[in-house]
This record gives C-alpha cells, sequence and structure tokens, in this order.
C-alpha cells in the first residue's frame, strides 16, 4: 500500500464506455480511488452499490469515485448495467495502475497461492496526494467510510 502523504501515481485507463480516464484530469477534486478484486462477485457488488447508494452525498463533497479492476471494459459495462453505477469503472487489464498503487498481492485461497488484487481505497486529495489510504477494506462498510472521511 502506497504512503499517505505522497504523489499518487498518474494513470490512463479506459472506462466501461470506453472513455479514457487520468488522475491529473480530476486536479481541484478529491477523488476516492478504490481497488476491488472482480465485477459481478458478492463483496464486490456490495461496495460498488454501496457508492451508487451514497454517490450524490460524494458529489455534494466535491469528490468523484472512480473503481478499478483488471476486467475489461466490456464486463465493467455489464456490470454498470446491472447495478446501474453512476461512476466510471476503469479497466486495468495490463495491471499499470493496479501495480502503482501497491493493491496486486499474493493471496491465499482455501490453501491456494494465487496473486490477485487486495480491496483498498485511497482517497486522494486536490493536489494529487494520498492523504488516507485503506487495505483489506470490508467491502459493505468502505462506501459509508470513505464518506466519513470526506468529514
Amino acid at each position: 500500500m502506497l504512503e499517505t502523504g505522497t504523489k499518487a501515481p498518474d494513470f490512463s485507463l479506459p472506462d466501461q464506455n470506453g472513455t479514457v480516464h487520468t488522475l491529473e484530469q480530476y486536479r481541484g477534486r478529491k477523488v476516492i480511488l478504490y481497488f476491488y478484486p472482480r465485477d459481478n462477485t458478492p463483496g464486490c457488488t456490495k461496495q460498488a452499490c454501496g457508492f451508487r447508494d451514497l454517490y450524490p452525498q460524494f458529489g455534494e463533497k466535491g469528490a468523484v469515485v472512480l473503481g478499478v479492476s483488471k476486467d475489461t471494459v466490456a464486463s465493467h459495462k455489464k456490470f454498470e448495467e446491472k447495478y446501474g453505477l453512476p461512476f466510471p469503472l476503469l479497466s486495468d487489464q495490463e495491471l499499470s495502475c493496479i501495480q502503482a498503487y501497491d493493491v496486486w498481492k499474493e493471496k491465499n485461497m482455501y490453501g491456494k497461492k494465487t496473486m490477485g488484487v487486495v480491496r483498498t481505497t485511497y482517497l486522494i486529495d486536490e493536489e494529487g496526494i494520498i492523504v488516507k489510504a485503506f487495505g483489506r477494506v470490508k467491502a459493505a462498510e468502505n462506501p459509508a467510510q470513505m464518506l466519513e472521511e470526506l468529514g
């Protein structure tokens, strides 16, 4: 996980509509950048729907929400449509952003070691500095936790 107080790595990734997003384009706004393992899995769905339900409040606090996983643009599109998600889901199949934010880790699933995304959320300020970093977040609680962090 990256340290708070450090500059957040920039990225250039397509969302579920193929639109490319960079961190730089959100300068001047707070960014909630959350990394999740996979579209349409129980935990990831709870987390995404939590951000969806609180989305207007994030907007009121001047924050944008960006989800990142290694799923394809097409997978993200289906996920967005199925749950009515109002924010960009960024596709990082090359793992460039996922690795830059240090969330690609060895996991132990039922005794089998695999590599995957560890559910992690970063709060990045208007200047592109990481002000909060939360590792191994609880999917269902993370959206409300992040809203609280915005004050």
